[in-house]
């Protein structure tokens, strides 16, 4: 007869996902894991698999929350630009919090693991092509409701907008001048005019 489980899966990985995020997967040891998600190794080799198998949970686990904050984030707003506006500036006023500044880690997964693993190079893509759906769809309704103009393909900018998305969460990670942040994000939003 199977024991059932004496923890709560769902907490152990998030914990797992946390440390991932904040230490990278070179970085974060088994003991680390262990320690972190309160369970012991051969619990978490059962409930999870590897290191690997935990990291690729961790990291769909970070991409499906995201991806719904993202949707959220660009659905609750009435205007498109205000959105985009909202988003962008979002991303500037998280890298001048106080505490380390762990950036989004689909992208320190595209950096660290992406170029040596095919596995974690399609995950990372996938993230970002689902970004690009969601930014196209949030662009579509602009263009229908007469807000935005219809002179650019909707794909193409919402593939610009997911660059430098991508560009602008990684340059928050140095804390660059405040100046130079915000005029980052008046450029990007300028992009819908």
């Amino acid at each position: 007869m199977v024991r059932p489980r004496s923890f709560n899966e769902e907490q152990a990985l998030h914990a797992a996902m946390e440390l991932f995020w904040e230490k990278g997967y070179e970085a974060t040891s088994l003991s680390d894991l262990t320690a972190k998600m309160g369970i012991q190794r051969p619990s978490l080799y059962s409930a999870f698999g590897d290191k690997k198998e935990l990291f690729e949970a961790s990291l769909r686990k970070y991409n499906q929350s995201h991806a719904s904050y993202v949707r959220a984030r660009l659905q609750g707003a009435p205007s498109v630009k205000e959105a985009f506006r909202a988003f962008f500036a979002g991303i500037v006023a998280e890298g001048y919090e106080e505490g380390p500044n762990r950036g989004c880690f689909c992208l320190n997964v595209m950096v660290e693991l992406a170029p040596h693993d095919a596995k974690f190079e399609v995950l990372t893509r996938e993230h970002q092509m689902y970004l690009a759906a969601t930014f196209q769809e949030t662009i579509e309704r602009g263009m229908r409701s007469g807000e935005l103009g219809n002179h650019v393909s909707a794909k193409a900018l919402a593939q610009t907008l997911v660059v430098s998305m991508i560009g602008l969460t990684t340059l928050m990670k140095s804390r660059p001048d405040r100046a130079f942040a915000d005029n980052a994000v008046a450029t990007i939003v300028a992009l819908l005019e």
